[in-house]
């Protein structure tokens, strides 16, 4: 026991340390890590040659380019004109407090108070940070020279972060359509091994050997959450993007097929949970009648297998989804029988049925009641 749990702690730790190294190392972030080390070293050329008071803050402009550089050119462009707006607010504050009561004890902690407090109400997105920082640095760094450190602060700074939006628009980085796409496609075939997965506890000994299902249909929903902040940077990936303008190919409609997929995870987990909670004997538990069973999990891996063909219009997508249909329709008619035989409608067979059925209306590409 003592060996065991070391080694798969090792093998936990070790399989976190390849994917955040997968995830670090990916074509479009070392595009990004190439874009931004090019970006500060333009900037910090160009610095030095700045006129006036402003050559006197070179530093400035590298920490400008960084800002900008995001991994989509509407997020650098929000973040750069974000930041300049926090900077310009951050310096305004200060500027107050120099022209009246000057930098003192209490002023300077009470111009920061205020500059967190203006910060905090959503004008200035990834730039909010910017205000209180810039407010403290004019009081402090700036010193008896705020006026011309406060110029040379914004200025550098604007200018590292025009020099970032170059680099990042004749350098677009690839639109993010492909991953999300592949994201959509990835969901989909999980709730379709999911649901095989419920098919085959449901006419296995009970409890089944696998449980992975039941504590899995939790997850379903931050999944959604988590493809739809994906499919929502694929979008912002594509304004403005050069790259995507060269694309006339009319992408797929990755958001009406994340509706329905998100529709088909409520109606999956909804069944996870009845049937889990019948196999496990739960206080929610309903007793599963002895003769759906069979239909139960034949209707389950038919509709499982409709699920990764999407809207496809092939002949095998056709026959998957009308295998699927007939199955559903098989475990309908069973229960209708049964519940005349039993009187009794209420259990975890009638819930699936009613959620099978509606899964594959969802799955398919034409009225559901077109056969």
């Amino acid at each position: 026991m003592s060996d065991t749990a070391p080694n798969g702690r090792v093998r936990t730790w070790a399989s976190a340390i390849r994917t955040a190294a997968r995830q670090a190392t990916t074509p479009a972030r070392l595009l990004l890590v190439a874009k931004t080390a090019l970006a500060v070293g333009i900037a910090w050329l160009v610095a030095p040659h700045m006129p006036g008071v402003v050559n006197d803050y070179p530093y400035y402009a590298p920490l400008g380019a960084l800002i900008s550089m995001y991994p989509t050119l509407m997020g650098s462009v929000r973040s750069g004109l974000q930041t300049i707006l926090g900077l310009a607010a951050g310096i305004g504050l200060a500027t107050l407090v120099i022209l009246t009561v000057g930098p003192t004890w209490w002023s300077i902690p009470a111009v920061v108070g205020v500059a967190v407090l203006v910060s905090g109400t959503g004008w200035f997105g990834a730039g909010r940070e910017y205000v209180p920082m810039a407010a403290l640095f004019v009081l402090i760094i700036g010193g008896q020279k705020a006026d011309d450190y406060s110029l040379g602060y914004l200025v550098q700074t604007g200018v590292g972060v025009a020099i970032g939006l170059l680099v990042n628009v004749l350098i677009a980085p690839a639109p993010l359509t492909a991953q999300a796409s592949a994201r959509v496609d990835a969901f989909r075939a999980q709730l379709s091994a999911h649901l095989r997965d419920i098919g085959d506890a449901v006419s296995a000994a009970w409890p089944p050997e696998r449980d992975q299902w039941a504590s899995d249909a939790a997850s379903l929903a931050d999944t959604t959450r988590e493809i739809r902040v994906a499919l929502m940077e694929a979008d912002d990936s594509r304004r403005g993007n050069p790259r995507a303008l060269l694309r006339r190919a009319r992408p797929r409609d990755v958001w009406a097929e994340m509706d329905a997929l998100d529709t088909i995870a409520h109606h999956v987990r909804d069944i996870s949970v009845a049937i889990a909670d019948t196999i496990w004997n739960r206080p929610a538990a309903l007793e599963l009648d002895p003769a759906l069973p069979e239909p139960l999990t034949a209707a389950c891996h038919a509709v499982a297998d409709a699920l990764p063909v999407g809207t496809e219009d092939s002949a095998e997508a056709h026959r998957l989804r009308a295998e699927a249909a007939r199955a559903v329709r098989q475990l309908l008619e069973t229960i209708d029988d049964r519940t005349l035989e039993a009187r009794r409608s209420m259990g975890p067979g009638v819930l699936s049925a009613m959620h099978l059925r509606r899964i594959l209306m969802l799955a398919r590409p034409e009225p559901a009641d077109a056969e």
